[in-house]
């Protein structure tokens, strides 16, 4: 079984949350996204997307290979359907990073820059790949690390929910043990805090309601630049 918590913060600066996430136990799903766009319509595209995917996966009634990515490709087309129909959404988009938890193993599906995290035996890894500039031009054209921190180019995203008919998205499984626990954030966390950071908060004894809580001062303390959201997964052995 998983346990699971979610917590969401606007940030330092910020006055408004794009942010979303998502928990349906239920489901076995969990999901977070981060919206952009002109006034509410960044918000608006994170909490269809989110919405979208569980009502996909609901009416699916159980798992089956590629739900997710059919999930995110209907998203996708809602999000675009709906920047059309209505002006003061248009260019709107957002970033979604969803756990389907299934047959002991977590699949998981990934658009954008929002990460998932998974933390076993005292390791802190991440199961996802940003879609990026940064991450597929920058470093491929060998960009040192330390000037990709301050490029001009490093909040640019490759790929996002609404922003192109055709969807690239990104998945992977990874069998689930007692103990393993699960991080689905966006940027607003792990660009301000590093991974040996989060890594330290995952390893201390606490409920995932005080660790989420721990990520997100820490993030505020670190200035708060972006809204900041976290969604805790730990397997348990009930």
């Amino acid at each position: 079984m998983l346990e699971a918590f979610g917590l969401s913060d606007p940030g330092c600066v910020r006055s408004n949350n794009e942010d979303y996430y998502l928990l349906a136990p239920a489901l076995g799903l969990y999901l977070v996204a981060d919206g952009m766009g002109g006034a509410q319509a960044g918000e608006h595209a994170s909490q269809l997307a989110a919405e979208t995917v569980g009502e996909f996966v609901y009416k699916a009634g159980a798992y089956e290979p590629g739900l997710l990515t059919r999930a995110f490709i209907e998203a996708n087309r809602r999000v675009l359907e709906a920047a059309n129909l209505d002006a003061n959404l248009e260019g709107m988009g957002t970033t979604l990073v969803a756990v389907l938890h299934a047959n002991g193993e977590a699949y998981v599906e990934s658009v954008g820059d929002s990460r998932a995290y998974i933390y076993a035996d005292g390791q802190l890894a991440v199961m996802t790949e940003d879609q990026t500039w940064v991450h597929e031009v920058g470093r491929r054209l060998g960009i040192e690390e330390a000037q990709l921190k301050s490029h001009p180019m490093r909040h640019v995203l490759t790929m996002a929910i609404g922003v192109s008919e055709s969807l690239r998205s990104h998945s992977y499984v990874f069998p689930l043990q007692p103990g393993v626990q699960i991080l689905l954030c966006s940027d607003g966390l792990h660009g301000v805090i590093g991974d040996q950071v989060i890594a330290s908060v995952l390893a201390a004894e606490g409920t995932l309601e005080e660790k989420a809580n721990k990520l997100i001062q820490l993030a505020r303390n670190a200035g708060g630049p972006d809204n900041i959201t976290t969604v805790l997964l730990r397997v348990t052995d009930k």
